[in-house]
C-alpha cells in the first residue's frame, strides 16, 4: 500500500488540486468573478450589434437643451409640452428617468415663497396653475412611467408609495430571493399618483464599475418594484400583471405577457449590448418645438433621460465604451420585446463545472502520459477546444458560459502534471534536496550560534528594551548592551549588508570586538573607531555593516551616539512631538580609520525623551494589508500606545510586522530607551 502511494503520489496530488479549484469556483468570491467577466465581455466585444429600427427611442437632454433650457433641473412646464408633444403619435409608453423630487422652483406659489410676495400683491398669479399640477395632469393623460431607486437612507420627501404593477407569483414568495433596500427614492406623490407605472433604475454595485446587469424585480421598503425596462414593456402591452415562476433554486421566470424572461435565481436579467445608434436619440429641446415626423413615436417605447456631460449619468458597458444611464434602460427593453437577453442560470454553471472537471482530467493525464515535446501541444489544443465551446455556445445559445477559469484551471494542472514529469525524468532534484537538507542542518547550527550572541539584557528592560526576529535561520541583525558601570551603559544595534551565514559570521566578528572594547571602558568614540578598522582587516569582501553606537548615563542622562549610516534615529518627548537624527557617517567596515576624530558623535539629552533605533526590516516590513511600515507607521504605532515603555514600544512594532507571514521581507530589530525608570529587574531563582 506504501509503495502504491508512493508511486502515484502525482494523481493522488492532482486530486486535491482539482478539489480545491473547484471548491474556489464554487465559492465563486469576487476576484475569481473579476476572471469570469473577461470572458463576458469578450464576446460581446466581438459579436456585438447593430440593431436597425429599434422599438424604443431616446428623447436626449443633451448639451443643446441645456443650452435651450438652461440649468438642469428644467421647469416641470418644459417637460409637460413634450408630453403634450409627444401625445398624438401615441407612443407604447414613456418613460422617465429622471426624479422629480422637490417641487417645481418656478411654479406660482414657489415663487412667492422665494420672493416674499403677499396674496394681495399676485392676486393673478395665485390663479394660475402650478407647474407640478399641470405635469401631473399631462402624466394622467399618457402611458408614463417614473423612475424609482433603492437608497439605504429615507429620503425627505418620501411618502408610502407603492407599485403600479401586481404582481403573482407562483411556486413560492419571490421576496426571499430579491434584492433589497430598506427605503426608496421617487418623486412627488402628485406626480407619482398620475403615472401608469413606477420603475426601478437600481444598478448593482460592480467591482470595476461596468453594468453588465441589473435585477428585474427588485424589493424597496419590502415592496416589489420592476426595473424600468420591465415597466415600460408592461405599461406598453396594457398589462396590469406581472407574473414570477419560482422552483426551489429561486426565480426562474418573469412574464409581462405576452413577454417571458428568464431570469437567473435572484431575478437578474444579463443585458446584451448593441451599437450605440445616434439616430435612436432626438433632443429635448427638438420635441419641445414640434421638429420632429408625425410618426417617429409612433408606437415606440420612448426614454427620456440625459446623455450631458454635466449631469453625470453615464456608465461603461461590456463593449469597452462609455453610455448615457437611459441607454442601459433602453438595451433591457430590446432585450425583452426581441428575447434577446443574454443567459446565465444554474444549469450554466453546472456546465461550467463538468466542463472544467473534463478539460482538467484529459490535461493532466495526457501530461503523464506522452512525451514532454508533445505536451504542450495537448495543453493548446485544450485551450482552443474551451474557446470554441465557449464562444459557439453563446452565439447559437446566448448564454454566457465561463471560458475564462477553465483556462486558468487547465493552465494550473498542466504546469502541475509538467512538474510531476520533471521530478520523475531528473533523478537529480533528490540530489539536490539532500543537500538543502545539509544545509539547513548547518544554517540551524550556525542560528544556534549565533543566539548565543545576543545578551540577555531582561534587568535593563525598564529603560532599555531590545528585540531580534530573524528573516530566515541566520539574521544579520545584532544588538548589544554592556554596563560598564553602575551609571553608564555602552549599547548598539546593527545591521550587515547581506544574508546568510556569511553576515552572521560578520555580525559576530563585530560584536565580539564591540564587548572587548566596550569592557575596557574606552570612550565611545575609540570604540567605534577599533570596531571599524577590525572589520576593515577581517577582509569580509563587499560586506560592511550600518550601526548606531550610544553610551548612556541613567543618572544624568547624557547620552552620546553616532549613527553610522543608520537608519535615521526616533526621538520623541513627552507631547510625542517626533524628531529624525539621521545618519552623518558612512558606515563602518569600508575604510580604515587613521585617527578617532575621523569619528563624529552628537550628545542629547533623555531625561524627557525617548529614543528609538531600528534596521531598515523595521521600516520596509510589510503590514497585513500588504502596505510597508515606514517610518509614519512606527509613529502611529506609538501614538495608539497608552503606555508608553521601551518594552511595550518594541513589542507592539514587532506585533505589527510579525503577524504571521510565511517569510519575513528582512531581519526585525528594533532597541528603545527612556530612563523615567532606572530601576534593575531582579531575576527570580529557579
Amino acid at each position: 500500500m506504501k509503495a502504491f502511494l508512493q508511486n502515484n503520489s502525482n494523481y493522488f496530488i492532482f486530486a486535491i488540486l482539482l478539489i480545491l479549484l473547484i471548491s474556489l469556483k464554487i465559492i465563486n468570491p469576487s476576484f475569481i468573478k473579476s476572471v469570469s467577466f473577461l470572458s463576458f465581455d469578450l464576446y460581446q466585444k466581438i459579436f456585438s450589434e447593430q440593431k436597425k429600427n429599434s422599438q424604443v427611442v431616446i428623447i436626449d437632454i443633451d448639451e443643446a437643451s441645456l443650452g435651450k433650457f438652461g440649468q438642469f433641473p428644467w421647469s416641470r412646464s418644459v417637460f409637460a409640452k413634450i408630453l403634450d408633444q409627444l401625445n398624438p403619435s401615441n407612443p407604447k409608453a414613456i418613460g422617465f428617468d429622471i426624479f422629480f423630487t422637490e417641487k417645481d422652483k418656478q411654479s406660482p406659489d414657489e415663487i412667492m415663497k422665494s420672493y416674499g410676495l403677499i396674496p394681495s400683491d399676485v392676486v393673478e398669479l395665485q390663479k394660475l396653475k402650478s407647474h407640478d399640477k399641470i405635469f401631473s395632469e399631462k402624466l394622467k393623460e399618457t402611458k408614463s412611467i417614473i423612475a424609482v431607486l433603492g437608497s439605504n437612507v429615507p429620503s425627505h420627501s418620501n411618502y408610502d408609495r407603492k407599485a403600479k404593477a401586481k404582481f403573482l407569483s407562483k411556486g413560492g414568495d419571490p421576496k426571499v430571493f430579491t434584492y433589497s433596500y430598506p427605503h426608496s427614492i421617487g418623486s412627488l406623490e402628485l406626480l407619482e399618483n398620475n403615472v401608469k407605472g413606477l420603475g426601478s433604475i437600481s444598478f448593482l454595485d460592480q467591482l470595476d464599475g461596468i453594468i453588465r446587469s441589473l435585477p428585474l424585480i427588485v424589493q424597496f421598503d419590502k415592496k416589489i418594484y420592476p426595473t424600468m425596462g420591465l415597466e415600460m414593456v408592461r405599461v406598453g402591452s396594457k398589462q396590469k400583471n406581472i407574473y414570477i415562476e419560482l422552483n426551489e433554486v429561486g426565480i426562474q421566470r418573469i412574464s409581462a405577457r405576452p413577454h417571458k424572461i428568464e431570469s437567473d435565481p435572484n431575478g437578474i436579467i444579463w443585458i446584451k449590448y448593441k451599437k450605440s445608434d445616434k439616430n435612436q436619440y432626438i433632443s429635448a429641446g427638438d420635441v419641445y418645438d414640434g421638429k420632429f415626423q408625425s410618426d417617429f413615436f409612433k408606437d415606440k417605447y420612448v426614454l427620456i433621460g440625459a446623455s450631458a456631460q454635466g449631469l453625470f449619468d453615464l456608465v461603461k458597458t461590456p463593449l469597452g465604451v462609455t453610455i448615457p444611464g437611459v441607454e442601459v434602460h433602453a438595451n433591457v427593453i430590446e432585450n425583452i420585446l426581441d428575447q434577446s437577453y443574454l443567459i446565465r442560470n444554474p444549469n450554466t454553471y453546472v456546465f461550467e463545472l463538468i466542463f472544467s472537471l473534463i478539460v482538467a482530467l484529459i490535461t493532466f493525464v495526457f501530461s503523464q502520459k506522452v512525451k514532454p515535446k508533445y505536451s504542450l501541444s495537448i495543453f493548446f489544443g485544450n485551450i482552443l477546444a474551451i474557446v470554441i465551446i465557449g464562444f459557439s455556445i453563446y452565439k447559437f445559445r446566448s448564454q454566457l458560459v465561463d471560458i475564462s477559469y477553465p483556462i486558468f484551471m487547465v493552465t494550473i494542472i498542466f504546469l502541475t502534471g509538467l512538474y510531476f514529469r520533471f521530478i520523475e525524468e531528473n533523478k537529480m532534484a533528490l540530489a539536490n534536496l539532500q543537500k538543502e537538507a545539509k544545509l539547513l542542518k548547518e544554517r540551524e547550527l550556525a542560528a544556534g550560534v549565533q543566539k548565543s550572541l545576543f545578551p540577555d539584557i531582561s534587568k535593563f528592560e525598564n529603560f532599555i528594551f531590545a528585540k531580534n526576529v530573524p528573516a530566515r535561520d541566520v539574521s544579520g541583525d545584532y544588538f548589544d548592551v554592556v554596563r560598564s558601570t553602575p551609571e553608564e551603559y555602552f549599547f548598539t544595534l546593527a545591521d550587515v549588508s547581506g544574508k546568510g551565514v556569511k553576515a552572521g559570521m560578520y555580525m559576530a566578528k563585530a560584536s565580539s570586538i564591540f564587548r572587548t572594547l566596550t569592557n575596557l571602558k574606552f570612550p565611545l568614540e575609540k570604540v567605534v573607531f577599533g570596531v571599524n578598522n577590525e572589520l576593515v582587516e577581517a577582509k569580509f569582501k563587499g560586506m560592511f555593516v550600518t550601526a548606531v553606537f550610544g553610551k548612556l548615563n541613567i543618572k544624568t542622562g547624557e547620552l552620546v551616539f553616532i549613527n553610522a549610516g543608520h537608519e535615521s534615529i526616533l526621538t520623541f518627548d513627552q507631547n510625542k512631538k517626533y524628531e529624525y537624527i539621521k545618519s552623518d557617517m558612512p558606515p563602518i567596515g569600508i575604510i580604515k580609520y587613521f585617527t578617532e576624530s575621523m569619528v563624529k558623535s552628537n550628545t542629547i539629552n533623555l531625561k524627557d525623551k525617548t529614543f528609538v533605533v531600528y534596521t531598515d526590516g523595521v521600516t520596509e516590513g510589510y503590514l497585513k494589508n500588504g502596505e510597508e511600515l515606514g517610518a509614519e507607521g512606527v509613529q502611529k504605532i506609538i501614538d495608539s500606545m497608552s503606555e508608553v515603555t521601551p518594552k511595550t514600544i518594541v513589542e507592539s512594532i514587532e506585533k505589527e510586522l510579525n503577524w504571521g507571514a510565511e517569510k519575513l521581507r528582512d531581519d526585525i530589530t528594533c532597541m528603545a530607551i527612556n530612563i523615567k525608570n532606572t530601576e534593575l529587574i531582579k531575576k527570580k531563582k529557579q
